[in-house]
């Protein structure tokens, strides 16, 4: 069964074409989670079931599993609450943030800057400042598009940059509870001090995790053409080859969100629920002869055009 979704646009977020045995099965996963509040029933949108599909290779048992615990993860950790006053402290040195422009595919863009990383020690600090990102860059999401991209600076970097706990607390929620959003991930300038720990975290990582991971650097022409294919080079940062060289200003970046954070309650409320095609008539699993376990068709990769590694994959889902 031929499982690619298409894509069009519905005001406000992503809408998907898909198939009446696509549409299926994520009925079956939207009868088996049951009973939802409001704010459940705009996360299960058709976009964000077909998502942990995909994940689980549209396997519906393993989707509806996956989704149940993510439903239970939001109830508990409620990441739509966070605000800029909640983790101000861990964004202070400008070790993550989301850039003020979007690559020509319409994702937005999340800079990671591991040398900055030095005012917080706190794994749950530094996760909750994760989900805040990660839900803001969502939030801002043209309506064509649902993934992000993440560029990660590995200027100056030192291992005491990063640690297994955090990675492997990284990992996991972004790969169990964020399925589908990582675009691309280029780490650029790694050095190589860096592929013995990514050797050990290399086991937590899902193959579709790995593959969106490309390692980029300075001066290598085939890094150089896959930043001018997908940036405005003009917008992008100088530590990436780009001309942009304003240096991050905390105060600046905490009015953006502050503003932004404002668009927070009215982006979970029913009337913008991610629609799909019209409901009527369409059928049951009951009805159709589906495979639980075929596989996604895969997506069409720019891999061709970025540096690969063999042995360095990262943590990101």
């Amino acid at each position: 069964m031929n499982m690619n979704l298409n894509k069009t646009t519905s005001k406000g977020h992503e809408q998907m074409l898909i198939s009446q045995e696509q549409q299926a099965k994520i009925n079956e996963v939207r009868r088996l989670i049951g009973p939802l509040s409001d704010k459940e029933s705009v996360y299960c949108s058709d976009a964000s079931i077909s998502r942990y599909l995909r994940s689980r290779n549209w396997n519906v048992k393993k989707a509806t599993q996956m989704l149940k615990l993510s439903l239970k993860w939001r109830e508990e950790y409620k990441p739509e609450e966070i605000r800029w006053e909640d983790i101000a402290d861990e964004a202070a040195t400008g070790k993550m943030y989301r850039s003020n422009y979007n690559d020509k595919l319409g994702r937005t863009v999340l800079v990671i800057i591991p040398r900055n990383q030095l005012n917080t020690k706190t794994t749950e600090g530094q996760i909750k400042y994760l989900v805040y990102c990660m839900e803001n860059a969502i939030l801002n999401l043209p309506p064509h598009q649902e993934e992000i991209v993440w560029l990660v600076d590995f200027q100056g970097f030192r291992l005491s940059n990063i640690s297994l706990k955090l990675t492997r607390e990284t990992t996991h929620v972004l790969q169990e509870h964020y399925p589908g959003r990582l675009g691309l991930a280029v780490l650029y300038n790694a050095p190589k001090i860096f592929q013995s720990f990514f050797t050990m975290v290399k086991p937590l990582l899902e193959a579709k995790t790995r593959d969106k991971v490309k390692f980029g650097y300075s001066g290598d022409r085939n890094t150089e053409k896959m930043l001018e294919d997908l940036f405005d080079m003009d917008n992008i940062e100088s530590a990436f080859g780009g001309e942009y060289d304003t240096l991050f200003d905390v105060n600046k970046y905490a009015e953006r969100m502050k503003e932004e954070d404002k668009k927070i309650p009215s982006f979970w409320t029913l009337p913008n629920t991610l629609s799909s095609v019209p409901q009527q008539n369409l059928p049951s699993l009951d009805s159709i002869n589906l495979n639980a376990d075929s596989n996604a068709s895969n997506k069409e990769k720019l891999d061709s055009s970025l540096v690969t590694n063999p042995d360095q994959n990262l943590l990101v889902n």
